[in-house]
């Protein structure tokens, strides 16, 4: 039976944590020198994030040394291998039911179209299960954890250019991959964005574009020059919103929020998103990116639509180079029954 048959469904990501999962850095998965800023930057983020909740980091073990040097002893340190550091996209979905029971999903992961190295990263999802001894679903299906945002009201967002892709899920079609999303993540209405950001490796994950900030309200990202070929991809999407109902049947309040200046490593335009911020409990994880003054605007917005938690901003250029940011290096475990 699917989760959604048994009454499991994914709570949204400002639900309460149990704790927050991420993957420690390796060399070998193409970071960009020099390395080390790497390892500091991933680790001021776990710092971050350990200010509000408890972190676990999966390890190569190899690497637990190095790790727990870097995190500091408050971090739990996991002994599971991995291909890279992206927790969002290979790690487990997971779902609470109305008892307050965990499960989780495991999505097929291919490294976003086959990309990069995948094999060791497909079996983290069922690894860490596993050891929480929380119930299983294999989903028969490719996917990645970025590229989808639910509302805990039955709406997903998502984008065709990732869940379309011919690199993912060829034999399937659009309503196919909608009844898949219904049944493991029990929802019941998919809106669906064109296209992501010009150079996401990702093929347009939806968590450098809009996700939700509550039930019937979205943050977007947007872009107003219009000389930049994000313009024509970010107003097209934000039609797309301002014409959308979600599953409440409700039409959608939108918030937007200015992108970052363009910006390159080397010949690489970064994919620099403010909406990659990560909820906590009780606060809000925010990569800025050196630029003052749409650092301070994005900041200034979520400081008035989330007036009771605290934001903490983090390096997320040097993580931006490497492909992604907060949002995609972490997962949340909410808090289900007997959990404090």
């Amino acid at each position: 039976m699917t989760p959604a048959e048994l009454g499991y469904k994914m709570p949204p990501e400002w639900g309460p944590h149990q704790r927050t999962f991420m993957e420690w850095p390796l060399k070998e998965a193409e970071w960009p020198e020099p390395f080390t800023d790497i390892l500091s930057a991933f680790a001021a983020i776990v710092k971050a994030i350990a200010g509000f909740e408890p972190v676990a980091v999966l390890t190569n073990p190899r690497h637990i040394q190095e790790a727990t040097r870097f995190c500091g002893p408050g971090v739990e340190i996991i002994p599971i291998e991995h291909n890279d550091s992206w927790m969002r996209d290979n790690g487990p979905t997971f779902l609470l039911n109305e008892r307050g029971e965990l499960a989780g999903v495991n999505w097929i992961f291919n490294a976003w179209g086959g990309k990069f190295p995948s094999r060791l990263d497909n079996l983290v999802a069922p690894k860490l299960l596993e050891r929480y001894q929380i119930p299983c679903f294999n989903a028969p299906l490719v996917m990645e954890g970025g590229s989808f945002h639910v509302d805990g009201e039955g709406t997903v967002l998502t984008t065709k250019e990732c869940l379309l892709n011919s690199n993912r899920n060829p034999h399937l079609k659009a309503e196919e991959i909608e009844a898949y999303l219904k049944s493991y993540l029990n929802v019941s209405k998919i809106i669906w964005l064109n296209r992501g950001w010009i150079g996401d490796d990702t093929d347009g994950h939806v968590d450098n574009l809009a996700c939700f900030a509550r039930p019937g309200m979205v943050i977007a990202q947007i872009c107003s020059d219009r000389n930049d070929p994000n313009y024509e991809i970010s107003h097209e999407n934000l039609e797309t919103l301002k014409k959308a109902t979600d599953a409440q049947g409700r039409p959608l309040k939108i918030i937007t929020i200015e992108q970052p200046p363009a910006t390159y490593y080397g010949d690489l335009r970064l994919t620099l998103s403010y909406l990659n911020f990560y909820f906590v409990n009780a606060g809000i994880i925010l990569p800025i990116f050196g630029y003052e003054a749409s650092d301070k605007a994005a900041l200034t917005v979520l400081k008035k639509l989330f007036p009771d938690r605290k934001i903490v901003t983090v390096d997320g250029l040097t993580i931006a180079r490497g492909g992604g940011n907060v949002h995609c290096l972490t997962q949340q475990m909410p808090i289900g029954k007997g959990d404090s």
